[in-house]
């Protein structure tokens, strides 16, 4: 496989993993993505700021996650996510502190 056609399946996949955490199962919160992933819809949009500034383009955090959530993310965030009880914030602090220094 050619490295263009490799780059288009991955940009393909990265698109339909996109879909599927935005539209298929918006439901899912972060926190919970986080304690049992170990990344969330927010790690995808910091690595997707983090590849345009490799490449020389100037991207902070909210406009990469404008882009990432097709809306400002405070605006995603008050329509879709529920405040976490406080098993699930000790247990993201916990996976956090583990995943800090990593790609998570």
């Amino acid at each position: 496989m050619d490295d263009r056609t490799r780059t288009e399946l991955e940009a393909a996949a990265f698109r339909r993993l996109r879909q599927h955490l935005m539209e298929d199962r918006s439901e899912v919160q972060n926190i919970d993505l986080m304690n049992l992933a170990g990344f969330c819809r927010n790690c995808l949009s910091r690595w997707y700021m983090e590849a345009a500034q490799e490449r020389g383009i100037d991207m902070d955090k909210e406009q990469a996650r404008e882009i990432f959530y097709g809306m400002p993310y405070e605006d995603w965030k008050a329509q879709t996510q529920t405040e976490a009880d406080d098993a699930k914030k000790a247990a993201f602090d916990k996976a956090f502190r583990e995943n800090v220094g990593k790609d998570g």
